[in-house]
């Protein structure tokens, strides 16, 4: 038996007006190739469950012309921008006998419309369920669903090794490896993994450590991008992990929490371990736009007073910020673009990514604002992009949110203030070196 591993590859953006000038920046077109080129850790960790006499192949596709036809099974992810294509996809694949299992974020999000289009949906994490779905295809008895979620959570020590040789050479600037699932955190508009799965959990070190050194065996010096919602949330695991890597010679980016800032012990190792950046979800520089966006303790709202002090602490320690913003929050009107352009400015990020409230299917925002009466459209999923608007904001016209985006983009992105802040971040560096010499 032969299962084809597929992907939706690309960047998806409806608006093209917005694709147009944002790829119009150097900054913003090297990040979204970064992103577009990153492979799908999921598929790549289900085949790494799969028996060896069952053959293996990963495929990226955006043109179904191109998409073989010589498997005995798909196994189908997809996100909620590309649910639609997936499901063309999907269809072309079952007029010709050949089923489709699907997963991922979207098909637990929306189970019931992605079953309508596959032979058989995985709910919550794969692991758990996928070798039953193996048995079951070799069997001829595939159920229509498979629900990993009254199981419990997934054992990170049983983790496989994810099947990296199956990545084609020279393709990937960028590596992905998953040390943690989930966050101890309960933002309304969070559709990552702690959708998949609510409790949070890490992954030990050693496990994180050998899939390290296996993508160093096969593709020389990767970069590796950590594919966690929040990498530090657990700082005790967190310093676990950098002892490890700290002797690998790697370089590397995650994402994290603002808390990271309050360890200057802990960033010393990351720095010493290969961090080149860490992003963080600030969301916006505002108490009153944050308060009663995380669910549990309002913790983002809390924090916004430390958002100045955290940046120069992180940056003094060689590692670049970059710092995202959600445009369109509950009681934000036309005077938030200029709140973050100042708080950027203020603030000398390095990086920095804005992007709309976006609800996606399943999530408690999306609950809230359709009960409200404020969704564009309820089926609109080919605008969960986190760069295209299908929802009314409190406080101004999804006219002027749009206008104020797209100069605020203009604004951020301009070559001369990118350079200002790489420069100031550069001469930073600089200072400290000189600082440390001293002292030495």
């Amino acid at each position: 038996m032969n299962i084809g591993y597929i992907a939706m590859s690309g960047l998806r953006l409806v608006d093209a007006e917005l694709l147009a000038l944002g790829l119009s920046f150097p900054a913003v077109a090297r990040r979204a190739r970064e992103i577009e080129a990153l492979p799908s850790l999921g598929l790549l960790t289900l085949a790494g469950l799969s028996p060896p006499h069952i053959d293996a192949e990963y495929l990226e596709v955006r043109d179904f012309s191109e998409v073989p036809d010589r498997f005995d099974a798909i196994a189908l992810s997809t996100l909620s921008a590309t649910a639609k294509e997936a499901y063309a996809l999907a269809a072309r694949f079952r007029e010709k006998g050949i089923p489709v299992i699907l997963g991922g974020l979207h098909a637990t999000l929306a189970p019931e419309e992605a079953a309508r289009h596959v032979d058989a949906v995985v709910i919550g994490e794969g692991e758990p369920v996928w070798p039953e779905v193996l048995r079951d295809l070799e069997r001829g008895e595939l159920k229509p669903v498979y629900d990993a979620r009254s199981r419990g959570p997934f054992d990170f020590r049983e983790a496989p090794l994810p099947r990296f040789e199956l990545l084609a050479p020279d393709r990937y600037p960028r590596f992905t490896v998953q040390t943690q699932r989930g966050c101890p955190y309960a933002c309304e508009f969070c559709a990552a993994s702690m959708r998949l799965s609510p409790s949070f959990r890490v992954k030990p070190v050693d496990k994180v450590l050998a899939e390290v050194r296996r993508l160093k065996e096969l593709f020389g010096r990767p970069f590796i991008e950590f594919a966690d919602d929040n990498t530090f949330a657990d700082k005790r695991h967190g310093r676990a992990l950098m002892k490890g890597l700290g002797k690998e010679g790697l370089r590397w980016f995650t994402e994290t929490d603002v808390s990271v800032a309050d360890d200057e012990d802990l960033l010393k190792m990351m720095r010493d371990a290969g961090c080149h950046q860490v992003l963080i979800g600030f969301e916006s520089p505002r108490f009153e736009s944050l308060d009663g966006v995380e669910q549990k303790s309002n913790w983002k709202a809390r924090r916004t007073g430390r958002y100045l002090r955290a940046v120069e602490t992180i940056q003094r320690h060689g590692i670049t910020v970059n710092g995202c913003f959600i445009l369109g929050l509950d009681g934000d009107g036309p005077g938030s673009f200029e709140h973050v352009f100042r708080f950027v400015e203020e603030s000398g990020l390095y990086d920095v990514q804005i992007t709309y409230l976006t609800p996606f299917p399943g999530t408690p925002l999306w609950t809230r604002l359709s009960e409200e009466g404020r969704l564009l459209s309820a089926d609109a999923t080919e605008r969960c992009t986190l760069f295209d608007i299908n929802f009314r904001p409190t406080d101004m016209s999804v006219d002027e949110l749009r206008g104020g985006f797209l100069d605020l983009t203009r604004r951020l992105y301009a070559p001369e203030f990118v350079e200002r802040r790489s420069r100031s971040f550069r001469q930073q560096l600089r200072a400290q070196v000189r600082e440390s010499s001293g002292r030495d």
